[in-house]
């Protein structure tokens, strides 16, 4: 029953994936060069809309005692930006499944993902970036994690 949930709930994330994933013309898979001049914490504290989380499944793993899956929509409205975050010791999975999105992890180049692009934060990343795009129209990931049960998703950096 439970294995039967879980594949389920993924069959369900595969197609919203997929038929999010044909509805326009924009360059699937395609990441940018880094962005020169990329924002950085510091420059996070403006006024812009904020993303918001929709959850669509949360399941303990059967076959790995104390881990949970996790998979949700993140909505970027026009201009939004989240403030710098970590995911504690999560495994981050994010696909685009409509709009633009740059994104920054501590360390590393920002990169720009079209719809169909994706990435993988590994446990304990920082992410100092995560924004939309576009002043006009917005952008929608499908996030997955395997976390510690238990453990939350997202910890906002303290506001300087």
């Amino acid at each position: 029953m439970i294995g039967t949930r879980i594949a389920g709930g993924l069959l369900a994330v595969a197609t919203l994936a997929a038929a999010t994933a044909c509805s326009t013309s924009d360059r699937p898979g395609h990441a940018e060069r880094p962005t020169p001049g990329a924002a950085t914490p510091a420059a996070m504290t403006s006024t812009r809309p904020t993303e918001t989380l929709k959850p669509l499944l949360q399941q303990a793993l059967p076959n790995v005692k104390g881990k949970t899956f996790t998979s949700l929509i993140v909505d970027f409205p026009p201009n939004a930006r989240a403030m710098p975050h970590r995911h504690g010791q999560a495994f981050v999975y994010a696909y685009v499944l409509e709009g633009t999105v740059r994104s920054r992890l501590e360390g590393k180049p920002a990169r720009t993902y079209h719809q169909g692009g994706n990435w993988v934060e590994e446990p304990g990343a920082h992410h100092v970036l995560t924004e939309n795009t576009s002043p006009t129209r917005r952008a929608r990931l499908l996030v997955v994690f395997v976390s510690d049960t238990g453990d939350k998703l997202k910890v906002d950096d303290p506001k300087p």
